[in-house]
């Protein structure tokens, strides 16, 4: 049977990567769960030869701009950071005093689960990433642009760079949450 979407071919090219929730599910509306994400590519930038060139967290998906050091895969890196991100941020959900919206992500985390053959109890991630190999410049360019301009278009900030859970600051020479390998300035 084929695989559904689209393929890495080169593991060493650089690439724009969507994470999407299933169910388009906002969890990330909580800093908790995005600090999560920020502390996965924090790691797999020291141990996993991560460059994270651009990102931005939304509420219910992630666009980035990735490549690896030799030795390492992009395939490696997403099946890692999602795995961990899945775990930690699940893990936050079911054991959080807090979370007013426990009782009802877990039940479509479960469903969402029980829509495959793995043995899972939840699913929180949709299982295709669809990567696309950036081959020009140009090209580049525009997807830096598409991530950073997401929370605009989103209403949440005026300014790209004003957004704290994307790269927009780093390419604006502001602080930053994150350190990230600039493509383009």
């Amino acid at each position: 049977m084929a695989r559904k979407g689209y393929i890495i071919h080169n593991q060493q090219a650089v690439y724009f990567l969507t994470f999407t929730v299933v169910g388009w599910i906002g969890i990330f509306t909580r800093q908790s769960y995005r600090d999560i994400v920020i502390e996965s590519f924090k790691y797999c930038q020291r141990k996993k030869g991560l460059h994270l060139h651009a990102y931005v967290i939304m509420s219910n998906h992630i666009h980035l701009i990735v490549s690896v050091d030799n030795g390492f895969t992009v395939s490696d890196f997403i099946r890692d950071c999602k795995k961990f991100t899945s775990t930690r941020i699940l893990d936050a959900i079911e054991n959080s005093g807090v979370e007013s919206r426990r009782d009802w992500m877990l039940h479509q985390f479960k469903y969402y689960a029980s829509l495959h053959t793995r043995d899972e109890k939840y699913q929180l991630w949709e299982q295709d990433n669809h990567p696309i190999e950036l081959e020009s410049p140009a090209f580049t360019q525009q997807k830096i642009d598409y991530i950073h301009q997401n929370p605009v278009a989103a209403g949440l900030v005026y300014r790209a760079e004003d957004y704290i859970y994307s790269s927009a600051s780093n390419y604006a020479g502001l602080d930053q949450i994150i350190d990230v390998d600039c493509l383009f300035f």
